[in-house]
């Protein structure tokens, strides 16, 4: 699925689900030991495991943060806070000690219009926004608001002549740093898509498969080259993420749940996964408003009709479609076998009860449901939006 992207080249919408999240540094806690992102290192120096996956999405939040001018020690940040909890009236947004909040401002992503919000200092320097939704979470909804706001922390942003260093522990969902105008990389110590922004800035774009902790660290110079805007489009921005739950293999056939924001302006939304998924038993939700929205047939597509139309870059329609599928998924010789092209960053396939996985095609997270159902989670870390898997298991 390809879109435009939300905010020029300047800021980007990110997504962080269930209120707040609190980033951490290493440290000894409660249960002995020093945390680390897989788990916890033992005081002897070996490694204690961490407990089976049983997410079935990780990379749930983009942040885009934009370096300020050197010196300033100051850096921009723009993403989505979510909260799926029925009559939540908030959301709060906890930041870490140390990284004082400015210039914030807070806003519907439905409508685009400021909502109320305060900033509050704790005793241990910790800060919170608290933002009141425009109304209560409905049930089987999800509230958003959009915050911006400038953090300044010299631990994280240092200069030395012209060179500067970002240096930043980041929880493990999809990321963009970029740089200040005028500035190129020297390193950065993770993989990442780089594009050049529209105003010249360059930008570096990236995600951990296993959802884990970025330890970050940019070196970047002064430079005279004139840089050209790149055509790429940050693929780790579309918050897209399809669930295939599979039904009994001899059946064929498997549930689908799509989510995702839709930033195309118009009073109607294109429902793009019909273009590589055919679904029987169609429905669309807003998931502002909880409410099934009317299908309305366009040429050989599909599109629904908005509760409120897409005027402004602040804005995006959150849907949710569902559907069953049949097109990929078999029985062969007693082989359950799923094989088909999937489509975007976040692809997730929930076997049926009792069947174990013997074979993934493509790099994958394997895990358990809460219910003992087996589970591949894939992240698509290529700029290509599709690829084809085939996932096989046996009872």
């Amino acid at each position: 699925m390809t879109r435009p992207s939300l905010f020029g080249g300047l800021a980007l919408l990110g997504v962080l689900v269930c209120g707040p999240v609190l980033l951490s540094g290493q440290g000894r806690g409660a249960q002995g030991g020093t945390a680390f992102p897989g788990g916890r290192m033992s005081d002897d120096g070996s490694l204690l495991p961490a407990g089976p996956s049983t997410g079935l999405f990780s990379q749930e939040a983009y942040t885009q943060y934009a370096l300020l001018e050197p010196g300033s020690e100051a850096f921009a940040i723009t993403y989505l806070l979510e909260s799926a909890r029925a009559g939540a009236t908030e959301i709060t947004n906890a930041t870490r000690a140390g990284s004082e909040g400015t210039d914030i401002s807070v806003f519907d992503p439905r409508t685009g219009q400021p909502v109320k919000f305060t900033y509050d200092v704790g005793a241990n320097g910790e800060h919170a926004i608290r933002a009141t939704l425009p109304f209560p979470v409905p049930e089987g909804g999800v509230g958003r608001v959009l915050i911006y706001k400038t953090y300044k922390d010299a631990r994280t942003y240092q200069v030395n002549g012209d060179n500067i260093v970002w240096v930043r522990s980041l929880s493990g969902y999809r990321l963009g740093v970029v740089l200040p105008k005028g500035y190129a990389f020297v390193s950065s110590n993770i993989a990442a898509q780089m594009s050049t922004l529209p105003d010249g800035r360059l930008k570096l774009a990236f995600a951990s498969p296993s959802g884990g902790a970025n330890n970050l660290t940019i070196h970047a110079k002064k430079t005279t080259a004139a840089f050209t805007p790149s055509p790429y489009t940050d693929m780790f921005f579309d918050d897209i993420k399809t669930l295939y739950d599979l039904g009994a293999p001899e059946t064929g056939k498997f549930n689908v749940e799509q989510t995702y924001s839709d930033p195309r302006k118009g009073t109607a939304a294109r429902l793009d996964v019909l273009d590589y998924l055919a679904l029987s038993d169609l429905k669309v939700v807003d998931l502002d408003t909880a409410k099934e929205l009317p299908q309305v047939k366009s040429g050989k597509g599909m599109t629904v009709t908005l509760g409120v139309p897409i005027t402004n870059d602040k804005q995006t329609a959150h849907l949710k479609v569902t559907g069953v599928g049949s097109d990929g998924y078999s029985l062969v010789r007693g082989e359950l076998v799923f094989d088909r092209e999937l489509h975007g960053l976040r692809n997730t396939i929930v076997l049926p009860a009792g069947y174990e996985v013997s074979a993934v095609s493509q790099s994958s997270t394997i895990g358990r449901t809460r219910e003992g159902r087996a589970f591949v989670a894939l992240i698509n870390l290529n700029a290509e939006n599709q690829y084809k898997v085939t996932i096989r298991a046996r009872k």
